[in-house]
């Protein structure tokens, strides 16, 4: 791959990783509920979800998605009815409860199991059809067609990963580091009702993404 086609694919890249999304949404909230150790995982599972999503797109099957009006449709109602159910699920947490005198310091949610958080974070980006519209619109600009496919995708797989897991270490180190302001239950029932809400309003808008226009 050309050196100028891989630096504008990594500006892009970051820009991608940068913009709110629900992989973005789900760092923030489990890195403010447990920590960024703990949200590794999550955020692995999304680079899983990443990477199937970017394939897709290399090998022409996300074309084929965007071409038949059926399966986009079914990946986009699967896509948008995991969003509403992760988003009740958030808003519906429980928090953590206040110690007493003798026990001063605040019980923490159990965390999730590291299995379960790695497929929050793989189906929370395997079932995004935004995904699939913008790697199959942008990704063919990046890819020389004289030369192989295969090492081509894998260096710009290799970029999108590298890019996206510092930045989603980044969301949950931002909202970890906010968990001192956010003991009381109150605000942490704040914190679960916005980021509920913020990835309902993401299921919802999928109803409105239309496939690519063919030419």
């Amino acid at each position: 791959m050309a050196l100028h086609l891989w630096l504008a694919y990594l500006v892009a890249a970051i820009a991608i990783a940068l913009s709110p999304g629900p992989g973005a949404v789900l760092s923030m909230s489990h890195g403010l509920a447990w920590g960024v150790r703990a949200t590794s995982a999550t955020i692995l599972g999304l680079q899983a979800g990443l990477a199937f999503i970017l394939l897709v797109a290399g090998v022409g099957v996300g074309a084929l998605l965007l071409a038949s009006s059926t399966a986009f449709t079914v990946v986009k109602v699967l896509g948008a009815a995991y969003l509403l159910w992760l988003g009740l699920h958030q808003w519906r947490a429980p928090v953590a409860m206040a110690g007493s005198a003798a026990s001063p310091a605040p019980a923490q949610v159990a965390p999730l199991s590291v299995r379960q958080r790695f497929l929050r974070g793989l189906l929370t980006n395997a079932t995004n059809p935004k995904g699939i519209v913008f790697m199959v619109a942008v990704l063919p600009q990046f890819i020389d067609p004289a030369r192989a496919l295969a090492p081509q995708l894998l260096v710009l797989l290799a970029t999108t990963i590298s890019v996206d897991l510092v930045v989603m270490h980044g969301y949950a180190l931002l909202a970890a580091s906010l968990r001192g302001w956010l003991k009381s239950a109150r605000a942490q029932r704040t914190q679960n009702r916005i980021a509920g809400a913020v990835l309902m309003a993401m299921g919802a808008s999928l109803a409105f993404i239309g496939r690519v226009a063919r030419a």
